[in-house]
């Protein structure tokens, strides 16, 4: 009776060590199932590059744009809300060392910083994250934008939105569109400036390890 007992309490110490190793891996194994977790998570940092391109929607159909830059972000707060709501806040810079308007009368070059002070990511599906953002920018071009008695400064704030698209964990494609309003706030003789513009980028961006505990 006690070899009995002995046998099978060895056999029930042997079955839980496959067990528990199991169980040990299987967050990692979801983790890489899921490439949206946990890059998107409170205290991550993002790095991405992007280019695209654009068109006047107002007075100068004829004109059109070209850009290409790099974008630092980082979020800022934990998931809130529940449904399709649940998301977060994120703050971003992105700079535009490119920034090219096509006229009729030239090519006018330009560099373009600009400050994202609030973005909501929509994070209740794990692998494409959309987004919608608020943004300020400014551009500093080589002649007059637009053409003619204007101002080489001239002021871009914007509304637009996107996704994220995880192909990888903490790597993501991105897909974005800004509506944006041209105008150098009277900087110029003339505040000629574009209504709006529509200008769409297709990026790539890493996103590092958050600090927070999970």
């Amino acid at each position: 009776m006690n070899n009995w007992l002995a046998v099978a309490l060895l056999g029930v110490l042997c079955g839980s060590g496959p067990s528990a190793k199991a169980q040990e891996t299987s967050t990692p194994r979801n983790e890489t199932m899921q490439p949206g977790i946990p890059a998107l998570s409170k205290g991550t940092w993002e790095l991405g590059v992007f280019g695209g391109g654009g068109v006047v929607a107002s007075l100068a159909p004829d004109t059109k744009f070209l850009v290409v830059g790099g974008r630092l972000g980082r979020i800022i707060t934990a998931d809130h809300f529940p449904g399709w709501l649940r998301g977060n806040f994120e703050i971003a810079g992105e700079l535009m060392p490119a920034y090219v308007v096509f006229t009729p009368a030239r090519n006018i070059y330009g560099v373009s910083v600009k400050a994202i002070p609030a973005q909501w990511n929509f994070t209740a599906n794990r692998r494409v994250v959309p987004y919608l953002r608020v943004a300020g920018g400014i551009l500093y071009s080589t002649s007059n934008v637009p053409p003619g008695d204007s101002s080489r400064i001239n002021f871009t704030p914007q509304v637009g939105g996107g996704f994220h698209w995880f192909m990888r964990p903490r790597r993501s494609l991105d897909f974005g569109c800004d509506v944006v309003h041209t105008s150098n706030a009277n900087l110029g003789n003339t505040n000629l400036g574009y209504a709006y513009s529509f200008i769409a980028t297709v990026g790539y961006t890493f996103f590092g390890r958050s600090r927070e505990r999970h």
